[in-house]
């Protein structure tokens, strides 16, 4: 760093990096399936079941009808929350599956 230069961010260093590393997309994929339980709270959290990727589809099993209806009513929203969590368009739909 030279002298009269504003130091980068964390923030800003981490972006940079994740733009550069190998295999980002499945590091995202992990953050979204790490950040699940905060974006979607604890209650549905305990009910989600087998949460995986196929493509660029999040699969979750809920076996509970209610909570179900509940996510699947609430897709679209947990999709841009997820998304905005890791700051990527790595989920395109959220399936939900009995």
């Amino acid at each position: 760093m030279g002298f009269g230069k504003k130091p980068k961010s964390l923030n800003s260093l981490l972006k940079d990096f994740m733009k550069r590393i190998p295999h980002r997309s499945e590091l995202k994929r992990g953050m979204v399936l790490h950040v699940w339980p905060d974006v979607v709270g604890p209650a549905i959290a305990e009910v989600s079941k087998n949460i995986h990727f196929e493509g660029d589809r999040l699969v979750i099993e809920i076996e509970n009808s209610a909570w179900r209806h509940e996510v699947h009513s609430n897709r679209y929203s947990i999709v841009k929350k997820l998304n905005d969590k890791v700051d990527g368009k790595v989920v395109k739909e959220l399936v939900v599956r009995a």
